[in-house]
């Protein structure tokens, strides 16, 4: 189902306008006739030089690793980490043919950023958004309330990937006493500095989501053993439900929901 939901969502602009922009130096380089009119007599017609060569095998190289590092697990996920590096290079690639060409590149990056910004999560979600004082009030308003708070930046590729696995998982999980939260700390690190969250953007914690019970800290993911080494997590929805315990935690919280006290009232004659 998630397989044929992604195939569907190639069809929205965004995805069709990012694929062409980031196969078209290849393409126009590589296929006759469009090669020849393009490029002089005097340069390598429809093919590539060693030097275009190797920004595309460096490329490559690239998206993989960053794929790898953001945890991108489905399809839509490696085109959106690969869509931007793959446009910077044809960028490079077209001012190095010709300026002229990579002028014109420019201008129509800049317009699909505009005109055809990255698909958003529409859904319903059930989420807090802290900041710098909010959540602990929160945590110590009233301890009996699970959180589950994911700490993040909108910088982030990975975070920009899970932001919408955890709006449905708040859709899904919230209670009167089990409820979702967010930090951004890129807006506020000294949460980040709080709870040991590397916020660089070298950060292999980004996002971290931090399990709160009785107003502390009870699981986290990505966790840091015993001997303070950080161990690799991969943010997708089933791994997110299994390794942070979701179902048994949202089953004690329903057979154990907040009382709420009843005043009494006192008739008076």
């Amino acid at each position: 189902m998630a397989f044929l939901h992604d195939i569907k969502e190639l069809v929205r602009p965004y995805y069709l306008v990012n694929c062409i922009l980031s196969i078209s130096f290849l393409v126009l380089k590589t296929v006759s006739p469009m090669c020849m009119y393009l490029f002089p007599v005097g340069e390598s017609q429809c093919e590539l030089d060693m030097k275009q060569s190797e920004i595309m095998f460096f490329l490559l190289f690239v998206i993989v690793m960053r794929a790898r590092k953001t945890g991108s697990v489905t399809m839509l996920a490696y085109l959106s980490t690969g869509f931007m590096y793959c446009k910077v290079a044809s960028l490079i690639l077209w001012f190095n043919a010709d300026p002229r060409y990579g002028l014109v590149f420019l201008v129509l990056f800049v317009l699909q950023a505009i005109l055809f910004p990255e698909p958003s999560y529409t859904g319903p979600e059930k989420v807090v958004y802290f900041n710098a004082t909010s959540l602990e009030e929160e945590l110590n308003r009233n301890k009996k309330v699970v959180w589950i708070v994911t700490f993040y930046t909108v910088w982030s590729p990975s975070c920009v990937n899970f932001a919408s696995t955890f709006s449905k998982l708040s859709a899904e999980y919230t209670l009167d006493n089990l409820k979702f939260g967010k930090v951004d700390v890129g807006r506020f690190p000294e949460l980040a500095k709080k709870y040991y969250i590397n916020d660089t953007s070298f950060s292999r914690q980004l996002p971290t989501i931090i399990v709160f019970k009785n107003g502390e800290e009870y699981d986290r993911r990505p966790a840091i053993d015993s001997k303070g080494q950080l161990q690799k997590f991969i943010f997708n929805e089933d791994n997110v439900k299994v390794q942070l315990d979701f179902n048994n935690i949202y089953n004690d919280c329903k057979k154990n929901p907040i009382k709420e006290k009843k005043e009494k009232r006192v008739k008076s004659e």
